[in-house]
């Protein structure tokens, strides 16, 4: 599985240790994961949990990614965010039994943490736990198992209904601000990241054809 990380700038400064900590974990279980930032504070492009909904959407709507770790703050503004677009399903974890009780009932494919709120002692050991869960298992299973089916028809159900209510990704990236879609996908990480990987040629040609300030 191919996993991107993504934070917004106030939660930079915890990005070396959220990256650490997934791609211990990602490595144990053989997934890759891609850090497509923020890194630094006052990295460029300056990214807010407004910004991180679209490249997700683009990511995993491209096939670049198949799951996508994001947060902010409390976690609340990310998963918002990403939750505004189709192909896209982030749950709000904060504690490993969210992560593996969203894995198995609601099988989505991004999770946002909270990365100011509770992140006192322990915390890497939270995300740690946080990730093992969510990476080491074969997800959709249910919980408990008896509501399996169930379970897994709501889910499906939830993603037609998505498709449904959600403009396709093309149209959002054709109607788009201009600021918000260059700030979003101008990232160097993140463009690699989706040129490398992409299974959908028509949004990484979107993507490519944007062009970039040299400042970035």
């Amino acid at each position: 599985m191919k996993i991107a990380l993504m934070n917004e700038w106030s939660q930079a400064p915890k990005n070396e240790i959220i990256y650490r900590k997934l791609r211990a974990v990602a490595d144990k279980y053989g997934h890759s994961v891609y850090n497509v930032g923020m890194v630094k504070e006052d990295d460029m492009p300056h990214l807010t949990y407004i910004h991180l909904g679209l490249m997700a959407a683009v990511l995993l709507n491209s096939g670049a990614v198949d799951f996508v770790v994001t947060g902010c703050g409390t976690g609340e503004g990310a998963m918002i965010s990403l939750n505004n677009y189709p192909g896209v399903m982030c749950g709000l974890i904060s504690e490993p039994v969210d992560g593996y009780l969203f894995c198995q009932i609601n099988n989505g494919n991004a999770i946002s943490l909270p990365y100011a709120k509770g992140f006192g002692w322990g915390a890497e050991l939270n995300l740690q736990y946080i990730f093992e869960h969510i990476l080491s298992c074969e997800r959709g299973n249910g919980y408990p198992p008896d509501k399996k089916e169930v379970q897994n028809q709501n889910a499906a159900i939830l993603n037609r209904v998505k498709s449904i209510v959600n403009r396709d990704i093309m149209t959002i990236l054709n109607t788009m601000d201009r600021d918000i879609l260059l700030t979003s996908c101008s990232g160097k990480a993140f463009r690699k990241c989706l040129f490398e990987n992409s299974q959908i040629t028509e949004i990484a040609d979107y993507i490519r054809k944007i062009k970039v300030p040299a400042k970035v």
